[in-house]
């Protein structure tokens, strides 16, 4: 496929910097690349730690949550929290299980202590957790939920992960004399006027819409947006417009975890004491494809660290059962390999499998429930790769390979693997790509796009033909009734824009740099740049003119290329490339000298270490 190369072309004076933080030029341009600019940003992002993380009592909500939490625990309340099928629901929900439980045997011990204060049934609170079935009760806290917490006699609902959107499941649990905590980080939901003349036309955050009378004067068109916040007695979610926290790109765990944070400091408990669930934390956010940027680098990079010591039964068996030593996990790891599995239960059984490893308190306990978690995700795997190879026959054996806009239906599909097998069509045709499904209720979807596309916006201009959709520039889902995804597919390309330019995948280049500057002590350097994901890429560099001495093609699935390149002033170097190494051999075999785009590391062996770079483009 044809790429666009673009090298990134951010200013700085990258000597002072380098000299100002004992780095080398090459890596200062690299930290300004990343939009990191102020002395303390560049600070924060080469050495940040715990110290640097934001005071949870910025965030809108949080101090009087607490309070709220506190004065149940100490009376017996009945805490119902309700998660989200997916990692992050899973691990927020863990973090405030536990967190809760942690707190209740503190404030016992320190009752014991006290000679004045007779126990009777303080600290006999009871917590506990539901997680919706993700066919049965779809997204998130609803009346169904709520409706069980009353019959069991909750007398607190504190949602994570969810319950933003969840206005008419907070009024049932209100009106029925319950207290219910909101935590959450996705948008806030709104209604949209826009005056046109004489009519207003309101259009909600899912997309519905209505029309009224008495707008604007003719020819003048005003929006407005009402934020729909539900009647919650507190409500955090960081992307609230009057919430003043410095962040707001956290993940539904995170949000939690800093909950933790301030209850554990209401009740006089040691604030490092919450720093136990960073590992958690981290798997979360990296789970979650959050952006590894701010707040987040110093999270996961810190929850790695702990994750690198771990003593959770569940994720040291999750990860020996995996073929992994603990030391050795990293963001690849987390998102390849572990994540997956604490996701599978989510997709095709129960996500309380996922929280139930979590909460193991033994291996032995752990070991049967992370073998079931594997072998879940293995399936998952397996239908992931049967729906993906159905797709592509159905593209490119019918006109749907001309459209700009691709739209799929597989209606025996599994909905929960929509959104997977949507983003391995962007992937191979380098197009937004649709996957409908046929559900109880008629068709459900997933789309996952290319950064030129809003796919939120486009979905905006279909949607007459939508019982419901959202989601952002770069993913959404979608309802439809069956008769109308032919008309859907028609009218989103339709209305599609984009030219060959910008289906044309992108390559961003940090540095035009000869491999002839590569020094070992340099690769050892950008490890500062760490943790590598989204919203912080690895590095890569581009070198031009560069002649293959010799290549070999390893790997079962012939899916690695080991070569020995020479730039044009003859240094030699090792290289790797991973992907269709069969057919870089052969464009190897018709033009010797190539043009590369690569990141530097190194390779041991018998115990010495050498420079390698890995190949991630080549033309």
């Amino acid at each position: 496929m044809e790429q666009n190369w673009v090298v990134t072309a951010k200013r700085a004076d990258f000597q002072a910097i380098a000299q100002r933080f004992g780095i080398d030029p090459v890596t200062a341009r690299l930290i300004r690349n990343r939009d990191v600019i102020t002395e303390e940003e560049i600070r924060r992002f080469l050495h940040g730690g715990t110290a640097d993380l934001y005071d949870p009592e910025k965030m809108k909500g949080i101090p009087e949550a607490a309070d709220i939490l506190l004065d149940e625990i100490r009376s017996g309340g009945q805490i119902r929290v309700i998660g989200d099928y997916d990692i992050d629901g899973v691990c927020a929900s863990f973090i405030l299980l536990t967190g809760i439980r942690k707190l209740q045997t503190y404030l016992c011990t320190q009752d014991d202590k006290s000679r004045d204060v007779q126990r009777s049934k303080a600290y006999e609170a009871d917590a506990d957790v539901r997680i919706p079935d993700r066919i049965r009760d779809g997204y998130g806290m609803n009346p169904s939920l709520v409706q069980q917490a009353i019959d069991d006699g909750r007398t607190l609902i504190l949602t994570c992960d969810n319950g933003i959107s969840a206005g008419d499941a907070v009024a049932l649990a209100k009106n029925a004399g319950l207290r219910v905590i909101v935590t959450d980080h996705h948008e806030i939901p709104f209604i949209e006027t826009e005056m046109t003349g004489s009519e207003e036309v309101i259009t909600d955050s899912t997309g519905k819409t209505a029309k009224g009378g008495n707008g604007s004067a003719p020819g003048v068109t005003e929006k407005k947006k009402i934020w729909q916040i539900p009647p919650a007695d507190v409500v955090i979610d960081p992307k609230q417009e009057d919430c003043a926290y410095p962040f707001k790109g956290l993940c539904g765990a995170a949000v939690a975890w800093k909950l933790i944070q301030e209850l554990y400091r209401k009740a006089g408990m040691q604030e490092t004491e919450a720093e136990e669930f960073l590992d958690v934390v981290g798997i979360a956010t990296v789970g979650d494809v959050m952006d590894l940027c701010d707040e987040n680098r110093i999270l996961v990079k810190e929850g790695l660290k702990r994750l690198h010591w771990t003593g959770r039964p569940g994720l040291l068996e999750l990860i020996a059962q995996n073929g992994l030593e603990k030391e050795q996990i990293d963001v690849y790891h987390i998102g390849f390999v572990l994540g997956p599995c604490l996701n599978a239960g989510g997709r095709l059984d129960t996500a309380l499998r996922a929280l139930a490893l979590l909460c193991a308190e033994t291996r032995q306990e752990a070991a049967a429930t992370a073998a079931e978690l594997i072998a879940l995700n293995a399936r998952r795997k397996e239908l992931t790769a049967q729906g993906v190879e159905q797709a592509v026959q159905i593209v490119d054996h019918s006109e749907i390979r001309k459209d700009r806009v691709l739209v799929v239906f597989l209606p025996e599909c599994h909905e929960s693997l929509a959104g997977i097998i949507a983003g391995r069509l962007r992937e191979h045709y380098g197009k937004p790509s649709f996957v409908l499904t046929r559900g109880e209720d008629g068709v459900k979807g997933s789309g996952r796009s290319i950064e030129a596309y809003s796919m939120y916006e486009e979905l905006c201009k279909c949607r007459e033909l939508l019982t419901r959709f959202g989601g952002h520039p770069m993913a959404a889902g979608l309802s439809l009734p069956e008769d109308q995804v032919d008309n859907f597919r028609e009218r989103i390309n339709a209305a599609c824009s984009l030219t060959e330019n910008d289906l044309c995948p992108k390559i961003t280049i940090d540095v035009p740099m000869p491999v002839s500057y590569l020094r070992m002590d340099l690769v050892r350097e950008f490890e500062l740049l760490r943790p590598f994901g989204k919203g912080n890429p690895r590095p890569l560099f581009a070198q031009k003119d560069m002649q293959v001495l010799s290549a070999r093609v390893f790997g079962k699935k012939r899916n690695v290329l080991k070569m020995r390149m020479a730039d044009p002033a003859g240094r030699t170097i090792d290289a790797v490339y991973f992907g269709e190494a069969d057919t870089m051999a052969q464009y190897i075999q018709e033009h010797r000298k190539l043009d590369i785009v690569y990141y530097p590391g190194s390779d041991t062996w018998q115990g010495r270490q050498k420079l390698q770079i890995t190949v991630q483009a080549y033309r």
